[in-house]
């Protein structure tokens, strides 16, 4: 029997405060052989929160109340209220996701199968209550240093167990997929079977006669990659031709032409046609 597909997806700048849960000192998440360096990096996070306003708002990238906010926040990291992942995270992506609408079946694949990034936990399942926090995986912070490197060893071996002959469907921007390092797809023992990833374009009117020309979105990647998460936990999509028969809620198609794979590498596009 085919291992179900593996879906590693980053986590959220907008998080929703507070919490209901245990709190974090007496809540456990996965991955507890990261316990070591979570708190390394929880407790080099908290000292930060000391230093001068301009100090934290470049180490957290915001401003004003929001900044305010996020030092509070993370001053009660380690005893903090805590909620499910897949609910404190609330940005473009998650929105997208809709978790509450999934059917009673996807949203138990979802807890299985979906492994979400982070620069202070380092890896986490939907279901691990967490608190609320502020930390980017792109941060460098004192006396870590850059969060993502720091990450990679320990993250890529605690995953493996779930990515080792799956495939996988890396949806994480490039500051989170520097966080792990696999063995090339069936290389070695440990591989996954594929590394999917996706890429959306807007196809541009074409002159007649004149080649085919395309804008890859950026903007609202997210959201796109959103949709795609619900297809795939509703289907088992696991190769680029299991897309075929998917058209996105905004009208990005599959396009097997613009589709590129390589050594168990697929970067899949997703298009979409200007009228």
């Amino acid at each position: 029997m085919a291992m179900p597909p593996v879906l590693l997806l980053p986590p959220s700048e907008g998080k929703q405060p507070g919490g209901t849960g245990p709190l974090r000192q007496a809540a456990k998440v996965s991955f507890p052989e990261l316990d070591p360096h979570r708190l390394i990096i929880s407790s080099a996070l908290i000292a930060a929160m000391g230093h001068h306003e301009a100090v934290r708002s470049k180490l957290l990238g915001v401003k004003g109340k929001a900044l305010a906010a996020a030092t509070e926040a993370n001053l009660a990291v380690h005893q903090g209220p805590t909620m499910p992942a897949i609910d404190r995270y609330t940005g473009v992506l998650y929105d997208a996701l809709d978790v509450r609408s999934l059917s009673a079946r996807d949203r138990k694949r979802l807890s299985k199968q979906v492994l979400i990034f982070s620069g202070l936990w380092g890896v986490l399942r939907p279901d691990d209550l967490i608190p609320d926090y502020k930390l980017k995986m792109g941060a460098s912070l004192p006396p870590v240093g850059k969060l993502a490197p720091g990450w990679k060893l320990p993250l890529t071996d605690a995953i493996s167990r779930f990515t080792t002959n799956a495939v996988v469907w890396d949806l994480l921007p490039k500051e989170h997929d520097a966080a792990w390092c696999p063995p090339s797809p069936g290389s070695a023992t440990g591989a996954p079977l594929s590394i999917l990833t996706v890429k959306f374009l807007d196809e541009q009117k074409r002159t007649k006669g004149g080649p085919r020309t395309f804008t890859t979105v950026n903007h609202w990647n997210k959201l796109l990659k959103g949709a795609l998460v619900r297809h795939v936990l509703a289907t088992g999509a696991d190769e680029p031709d299991a897309l075929a028969k998917f058209t996105h809620p905004e009208g990005y198609r599959y396009d097997a032409t613009l589709t590129e794979t390589h050594k168990g590498r697929s970067i899949i596009a997703m298009v979409r046609t200007q009228r």
